[in-house]
């Protein structure tokens, strides 16, 4: 199996971590100083506590689910996963159901930087 691969199966079992709100499982995945895209605020939290804090207060107010779709690399070794994501509210109502491109920075294996952004029109869906 080449690096890549195992890489791709990393990732996408990252974000079963997330969708079953194993934090710590995910930070684990993460460096000491991750550098993370706050979509909700579009600013940045910087280290796994912020991450964390982040994610606490995003799990309050939302109930989010990604799913992996597509994993591909960019020739600076960066790894852009499509993602169909689910926003609901707390009592289950579809807030949202987006195609979103996340773009990650690997250092060691682990997340070192995210960043998030809309999927180019014609990719994925929007609701």
């Amino acid at each position: 199996m080449d690096q890549q691969h195992r890489l791709e199966i990393r990732l996408r079992s990252f974000y079963d971590l997330f969708n079953s709100r194993d934090i710590d499982g995910c930070l684990a995945r993460m460096t000491d100083d991750v550098d993370w895209h706050n979509a909700a605020d579009d600013t940045r939290e910087i280290g796994q506590e912020a991450v964390r804090g982040y994610w606490v207060r995003q799990f309050a107010l939302i109930s989010s689910r990604v799913t992996p779709m597509q994993v591909r690399f960019e020739p600076d070794g960066d790894a852009v996963v499509t993602v169909d994501q689910v926003v609901r509210t707390l009592d289950g109502s579809i807030r949202s159901h987006t195609t979103v491109l996340h773009r990650y920075r690997l250092r060691d294996g682990k997340v070192a930087r995210m960043d998030a952004s809309p999927a180019p029109a014609g990719i994925g869906r929007r609701i």
